[in-house]
């Protein structure tokens, strides 16, 4: 599988027109219904690569593209989002000369 392939579970024939949005593997049970027994075992059927990673960011990316971005009446949501997604981001980047900026009282 190389960069920019369909997803190896892919088949047009079975699934139709391609949805990067959805996961095309063998369905399991969904991480809220594990009890805690269970978390140990199902983070073993993961997949642990680079590729992994970048699918699960990808899906997620289109997911949020499909409800908030792409719809024909789409609101300001997505807007405030990356507004909020920026400012929390630039938060922890700068907290180490933020914190140093503290009012302390001598007393």
């Amino acid at each position: 599988m190389g960069f920019g392939d369909y997803p190896i579970e892919y088949n047009p024939k079975i699934h139709g027109v391609y949805d990067p949005a959805r996961f095309y593997g063998k369905p399991d049970t969904p991480f809220s219904q594990l009890k805690v027994g269970e978390i140990t075992e199902w983070l073993g059927r993961r997949r642990k690569s680079p590729n992994a990673l970048a699918g699960t960011f990808s899906r997620a990316f289109w997911r949020w593209q499909h409800k908030y971005c792409q719809p024909k009446r789409a609101g300001i949501a997505p807007f405030f989002q990356v507004i909020a997604a920026s400012m929390v981001f630039f938060y922890t980047i700068n907290y180490g000369k933020i914190k140093l900026h503290r009012n302390y009282k001598y007393h």
